[in-house]
């Protein structure tokens, strides 16, 4: 007995020792993830790219938080915020909303230096692969050179002068100073010059891959910026004439044998990819319902009128009734609008010559038939405008024509019929107008592909680069190609000037073109939102042609100072 018990009590005092030694607790990790050893296949450097597309797409959808998105399209020249009355609150009261300290600029500058730090990390590890093919180096390396471009474009055009970081991050910094603008433009440049070199041809690579034409797309945008108007010229012109894009002209995809135009087709659902025949896009952001890296669209739920909020006093009954049929949620003109983006009447009323088809009524609805009255009543299919409904809104329904109903931008609103609501019930199909028409879907989320710029871009862009050359005539010819296209009166070169221009690209890119990125960019932005937008118009001030620094960027940074803009 003694002997066994020994010989346990051996065992316990062995343990025991082992078990205070340093070896023993010391760690030993079977793995430990780092950039060196989780990105070496093709496979790995595919999730990696994956994630730069990711980062654009939540930009693209509102992921990143929906005021900072829609912050991009109001208090613009082209809408003000619907939602916000007396006093105004967020971007309507300008001066006051945009400052260091509010979160859209903040939000926007962490978005874009996310993608910038990723974009960063794959640059640096694929020239160290030992396992990818050089086909496969270059095209990675390509698409990453494209998006830390593109953020960077986008960030000098709002903010102007930024920190550039070009390398791999192994900790944090606390030193940055920021680049003079046309610095972070050189390098934006250089990066989009590599990359052309590297990418394939849109029409040899997958519907919604960075491809050579769209980063000579966004290369004639920066050229503009350091003003080398030839170089602009020539880098659209490759795009222009490249075989493998043109303008769509004619009819096409899923309801070109319905009522409507080739505008429209543009932007119905599911028509907006290269395999699909539409050889305008450029760069197409995907997003897909059963995808789960795809996030759903929330501008049609923004941009469309509150329009089941809109009443009649009924003529027989003398009580309030909607003008809209409405059926769980469907109605023939929108389901679930909420008035958040009210464009201005700039918008709706003044760029517009008659003919344009960018302002048909199959793309922007500017008056409805009653259908939500009994239709033995005398109002049922009366026309809310033209009949004189809308001039009978009750003082007290003031906010009618503010919010509930407005012009219907459709552009936004594919027809209804294929999509679910991620925040509330299944949009129903087969669901009839009784009056005939499309179907408008306003839901929630809508799972959308979306431009981040098309062909016809490409020729206002390069009508922007003849202007800087002082060439009326050739930027008044580049225009009118896109003119034509939409059955509009053709520019006259005593037109051309930059408000025709960015007119013109509010005619042909409203609800496209992140608008606040493109007049900061052009320092327009206190000149056209004093002028048109009757909120954050009031107080505007020239210095905010340029977003403030993030006022935590500039804190945090102790080991350098990082400026602030003018003004703030």
């Amino acid at each position: 007995m003694k002997p066994k018990i020994f010989a346990y009590l051996l065992c316990i005092g062995a343990a025991l020792s082992s078990s205070c030694s340093k070896s023993f607790l010391d760690e030993d990790p079977l793995s430990i993830y780092t950039p060196d050893n989780s990105l070496q296949t093709a496979t790995q450097y595919q999730q990696a790219t994956n994630n730069l597309y990711n980062g654009v797409r939540n930009i693209y959808m509102g992921n990143i938080n929906l005021d900072t998105y829609f912050g991009l399209y109001y208090a613009t020249d082209f809408a003000f915020n619907g939602t916000d009355y007396d006093p105004a609150a967020k971007l309507n009261a300008y001066k006051a909303t945009m400052v260091p300290t509010y979160f859209i600029p903040g939000n926007l500058w962490t978005a874009f230096y996310k993608i910038i730090t990723n974009a960063n990390l794959v640059i640096s590890q694929v020239s160290k692969s030992t396992r990818l093919s050089d086909a496969e180096k270059n095209g990675f390396l390509g698409q990453a050179l494209f998006f830390r471009a593109y953020s960077y474009k986008i960030l000098a055009n709002l903010y102007g002068g930024v920190p550039i970081e070009l390398n791999e991050l192994s900790g944090p910094r606390y030193d940055y100073v920021r680049a003079s603008r046309d610095a972070v433009y050189q390098q934006c440049k250089k990066d989009l010059q590599e990359a052309i070199t590297l990418l394939s041809d849109i029409n040899k690579v997958p519907d919604g891959t960075v491809n050579k034409q769209i980063a000579q797309h966004m290369l004639t945008e920066v050229l503009i910026s350091l003003k080398d108007y030839d170089g602009a010229i020539a880098s659209a012109s490759e795009v222009i004439n490249f075989s493998g894009v043109s303008l769509m002209t004619s009819r096409f995809g899923r309801r070109s044998n319905l009522p409507g135009d080739v505008y429209r087709d543009l932007f119905e659902y599911n028509n907006q990819n290269y395999s699909t025949g539409n050889h305008e896009g450029l760069l197409v952001i995907q997003s897909t319902l059963n995808n789960s890296a795809s996030v759903g669209d929330q501008t049609a739920w923004a941009v469309v009128p509150s329009l089941t909020g809109v009443r009649i006093v009924e003529s027989v009954t003398k009580t309030k009734m909607s003008i809209l049929f409405n059926a769980k949620f469907v109605d023939s003109v929108s389901s679930n609008g909420i008035g958040w983006i009210r464009p201005t009447s700039h918008f709706f009323y003044e760029i517009w010559t008659p003919g344009d088809m960018r302002n048909s009524s199959y793309n922007i609805v500017r008056d409805i038939r009653i259908s939500g009255v009994p239709a033995t009543s005398p109002d049922y299919g009366k026309w809310y405008v033209k009949d004189g409904y809308k001039d009978k809104v009750a003082p007290a329904d003031f906010r009618d024509t503010i919010r509930n109903f407005y012009p219907v931008i459709r552009k936004a609103s594919p027809s209804a019929g294929d999509f679910v609501s991620v925040a509330g019930p299944a949009i129903l199909t087969n669901v009839t107008n009784p009056f005939g028409g499309l179907l408008l879907n306003g839901a929630s989320r809508l799972f959308l592909q979306k431009y981040m710029a098309r062909l016809a871009e490409t020729y206002l862009l390069r009508a922007e680069a003849h202007l800087g050359k002082g060439d009326a005539q050739k930027a008044a010819d580049d225009i009118n190609v896109v003119r034509n296209r939409a059955g509009a009166t053709p520019a006259t070169a005593a037109e051309m000037n930059i408000d025709y221009l960015l007119d013109e690209r509010l005619r042909e890119l409203y609800m496209e073109e992140f608008r606040a990125v493109t007049l900061t960019r052009m320092g327009k932005l206190y000149d056209r939102d004093k002028k048109y937008n009757p909120k954050s118009g009031l107080t505007i001030e020239p210095y905010h042609n340029l977003w403030p620094i993030p006022a935590t960027e500039i804190t945090q940074n102790t080991g350098a100072v990082l400026e602030q803009n003018q003004g703030y």
